[in-house]
């Protein structure tokens, strides 16, 4: 692994950005006070409300953390479809007292003005979700000081990143919670994705830069799996958002142990790009309608998940969770950083004293 990286955290453990006011600066403070690398997510947030959460860190830690942005999607969505979908989705409308969001108010995500906030205040780290930036940003951020990741789905994918002169890739397998980062939204190749173990294996036998993996990681013992196959770190998302620091609704912390919610499925229902989230009403009446149209689908149920969300009603929020949201604990962000240090450095110990195969004999 890079010292470069290595250098900034003490622990192998990364807090995955999530975007919708999960990732918020006391949750990123937590993680990077305790040794783990604390992320923001800058996705669906305007250049300003970036730079003040920023801001807002620097103030809470001295640290170093992450911020995530997401890449400008093509424009390759059919208007039909969603005006289709939109007409569905009128009942829900109804039901929460709201009217539709507008499907046209923008793709880019405000792209170009985060990337000149983080050039003019560089931060430590930088991760890309959704595609690859040019050859030319990736250098822009390194000689700004900045160490830049960007996530992979396959090992053509890292390949890519590589080439593109990013510093790591995050290998995220199918496991993960909320949106797959695939470089391109592809509708046949929906419920195909390549399991974390598999696909870190993969990653490493292609590119020579560091791997960070991603996707269902609970549990230290988890973590030291990730790093025997070959990863220099571990992130994770959904056992983080449980913490007392999370952003994420009330609602939603519970959910993710509730027995209610007996499993997550990767869905286009709520953006129009596969996500996955625990099965809830929603997700069960609308997901085999919703079209490939990101982010269209998003600004077009953005009020509906609000409203679900003021409402406390479960069944209507898009309740984004990886495969292990069951192990998930209430705990304190730091404190769950030092638990995960604890259980990696016990697994480490096992593996260490474990017989070797002619002794087992």
């Amino acid at each position: 692994m890079s010292s470069a990286l290595t250098d900034l955290f003490p622990h192998p453990i990364v807090q995955a950005p999530m975007a919708g006011g999960v990732s918020v600066p006391q949750l990123a403070a937590a993680v990077s006070d305790a040794g783990g690398l604390g992320f923001l997510a800058a996705g669906y947030k305007t250049a300003d409300g970036l730079y003040q959460e920023i801001k807002q860190l620097r103030g809470l830690t001295g640290r170093p953390f992450g911020v995530n942005l997401f890449m400008p999607q093509p424009e390759n969505a059919d208007p039909a479809a969603v005006e289709v979908y939109a007409h569905q989705l009128s009942g829900e409308a109804s039901w929460y007292e709201t009217e539709l969001g507008d499907p046209d108010s923008g793709r880019d995500d405000g792209y170009d003005a985060k990337l000149a906030v983080l050039l003019d205040n560089p931060v430590p780290v930088v991760s890309f979700h959704f595609g690859v930036p040019s050859s030319e940003v990736l250098e822009s951020l390194r000689r700004a000081g900045t160490f830049t990741l960007v996530t992979a789905t396959t090992a053509e994918e890292a390949l890519a990143v590589q080439r593109a002169g990013a510093d790591a890739v995050i290998a995220q397998g199918v496991e993960a919670g909320g949106h797959q980062g695939t470089h391109r939204d592809i509708p046949e190749n929906d419920g195909t994705g390549i399991g974390l173990l598999s696909l870190v294996g993969q990653i490493r036998e292609t590119v020579g830069i560091p791997v960070v993996a991603a996707g269902g990681i609970m549990r230290g013992s988890q973590i030291a799996a990730v790093l025997a196959a070959g990863a220099a770190a571990a992130q994770l998302g959904t056992a983080f958002l449980a913490t007392t620091e999370s952003g994420a609704a009330p609602v939603h912390k519970q959910a993710l142990t509730n027995p209610l919610f007996v499993r997550t499925e990767l869905t286009r229902a709520f953006s129009g790009r596969p996500a996955r989230g625990l099965v809830n009403r929603f997700l069960r009446e609308h997901g085999r309608y919703a079209p490939a149209a990101y982010p269209e689908i998003h600004h077009l149920t953005s009020p509906l998940r609000k409203a679900a969300a003021k409402a406390k009603d479960a069944q209507g929020m898009a309740l984004w969770a990886g495969q292990g949201h069951r192990m998930a604990r209430e705990l304190p962000a730091g404190r769950l950083v030092e638990v995960l240090a604890a259980e990696l450095a016990d697994a480490r110990t096992a593996l260490s004293v474990f017989p070797k195969g002619d002794e087992l004999r």
